[in-house]
């Protein structure tokens, strides 16, 4: 089955200099079990509770996939350039 992406995302610019923000919201109005991150360029991410910073030994993610990480009750989501400035796209999926 597709995921089901029916709410808007986040978009954060990614730098040498860790940023971040709330995870979206899904359609309902609450955070999503799931949500999708993409992004432009290689980037370290960090997904926890309340405001983060994200490291050189966190989770990377390459521009060419894209992935599904669990929310788990956590609330933000931070985004660190590995070489270069890019953008880190956050989707809330709906139940599926």
């Amino acid at each position: 089955m597709a995921l089901q992406i029916n709410a808007t995302g986040i978009n954060v610019a990614t730098s040498g200099v860790s940023a971040g923000g709330a995870i979206p919201v899904d359609s309902g109005g609450t955070v999503p079990r799931l949500i999708r991150v993409a992004v432009t360029t290689a980037t370290y991410v960090r997904v926890g509770t309340g405001a983060q910073t994200a490291v050189s030994t966190d989770m990377m993610v390459h521009p060419a996939e894209s992935v599904i990480v669990p929310t788990l009750g956590r609330t933000h989501i931070a985004g660190l350039q590995v070489t270069s400035a890019g953008v880190m796209q956050v989707s809330p999926v709906e139940d599926v």
